[in-house]
C-alpha cells in the first residue's frame, strides 16, 4: 500500500487547508467557499389531494350561463334580510309574500353595503342544483336600509343610517 491517498472519482472537491494570516499562503481561493446547494425535497402527496369536494351552491363564478340568463329574465321579488354573515359569506332573506326563507350567497349581492337584519331587498330567484328543489336569491340589491342601524360598506367603512 502506498502512503499517498488516491482521490475517488466522482467525489466532491477537497477544500484546501486554512493557513494563518501571517503565512505566505494566506490567500485562500474563494471558489471552494460557496454554500452547499439545497436539494429540492419531494413531498409525499396528500391523501386528500385530487379529492376535493366541490361546493353544491352555485355562486356567481361557477353558475352556468343558462342559469344566469334564466334568473335575470325571471320576475323580481322583494323581501327583508333575515340575517347575513359577512365572515361566513351567506345569509337568508324572508320573502315579503311569505313562504320559506331564501338563501343568499355573498357573491350575489350587488351594491355598496353589506346587508344587515331588517334591510329591504329586491332579488331574483335561481334554483340550486343538483335536484333543483331549493332556490337561492341572485342579483340581490338593497332597496331600503333599516333606519337606526349601522351599515358597513364592502370596503369596511361604517355608515349610520
Amino acid at each position: 500500500m502506498s502512503s499517498e491517498a488516491t482521490p475517488i472519482q466522482g467525489s466532491r472537491p477537497v477544500t484546501p487547508p486554512l493557513t494563518s494570516a501571517g503565512s505566505p499562503r494566506s490567500s485562500v481561493s474563494t471558489e471552494h467557499l460557496h454554500p452547499p446547494t439545497c436539494r429540492h425535497r419531494d413531498r409525499s402527496p396528500s391523501p386528500l389531494r385530487g379529492y376535493l369536494i366541490p361546493s353544491p351552491l352555485p355562486t356567481r363564478r361557477n353558475r352556468t350561463c343558462s342559469a344566469t340568463v334564466l334568473a335575470s329574465e325571471g320576475p323580481s321579488y322583494s323581501g327583508v334580510c333575515k340575517c347575513f354573515s359577512r365572515s361566513k359569506g351567506h345569509g337568508f332573506i324572508t320573502p315579503s309574500d311569505g313562504g320559506n326563507d331564501i338563501f343568499v350567497h355573498i357573491s350575489d349581492i350587488e351594491g355598496e353595503y353589506v346587508p344587515v337584519e331588517g334591510d329591504e331587498v329586491s332579488y331574483k330567484m335561481c334554483s340550486i342544483p343538483p335536484k333543483n328543489e331549493k332556490f337561492q336569491a341572485v342579483e340581490v340589491t338593497i332597496t331600503h336600509l333599516k333606519p337606526g342601524t349601522k351599515h358597513e360598506t364592502w370596503a369596511g367603512r361604517i355608515v349610520s343610517s
